[in-house]
């Protein structure tokens, strides 16, 4: 099926969603366009919501113009992929572009936070995607595990670099640092 009939299938998925109940998001993946119910938890969004803030404060300085974001969908029509990631870092001024998705050429990190339903999603299908898109650095932070995985040096259609951390950690990502300390676990009290 080649990408523009997929990508009219998915806006037409697009389409009916906004007609449901609940939030929905669609993304094409290796087996064409999926609907699903999107319902994150307030520890997954506190947890984007910490990244984004830290990545916007490093990006004055490392790359003025770009801005982690949560929310728009990314594309790459020559693979005939869209994501949907939990962030990006884009620059600031595709946000007032016309259309719904970014072009994947101009994503310099994603960052997927696993979710408890549906965690082949993000260890497998978008870790096969993100590389074949060019996108240089992506991390995966999994608040059922207290563990973070980031992931880089593309080559192939692959990273070629895994470096995994622990909650707590001071994560280098790209030309970044996260600090973890304050992001929390699923169903863990806090301290």
């Amino acid at each position: 099926m080649e990408y523009v009939r997929m990508r009219a299938i998915a806006e037409e998925l697009g389409a009916c969603a906004e007609r449901l109940e609940g939030a929905w998001s669609v993304e094409i993946g290796p087996a064409g366009p999926v609907l699903a119910m999107v319902c994150p938890s307030k520890r997954h969004e506190g947890t984007v919501r910490r990244i984004c803030k830290q990545l916007d404060e490093q990006l004055l300085t490392t790359h003025p113009g770009y801005i982690c974001a949560s929310g728009p969908e990314i594309e790459h029509p020559a693979l005939g992929r869209m994501r949907l990631p939990d962030a990006i870092v884009i620059p600031e001024a595709v946000l007032d572009e016309e259309g719904f998705a970014v072009d994947a050429a101009e994503v310099l990190a994603a960052v997927e936070i696993v979710s408890p339903s549906n965690p082949n999603n993000d260890y497998v299908e978008k870790l096969d995607d993100y590389p074949t898109m060019g996108i240089a650095h992506h991390m995966i932070v999994d608040p059922r595990t207290g563990t973070i995985e980031v992931h880089s040096e593309p080559c192939k259609g692959r990273y070629t670099r895994k470096d995994p951390y622990i909650y707590g950690d001071s994560v280098p990502f790209g030309p970044w640092r996260v600090n973890t300390s304050e992001f929390r676990r699923y169903g863990k009290a806090e301290r």
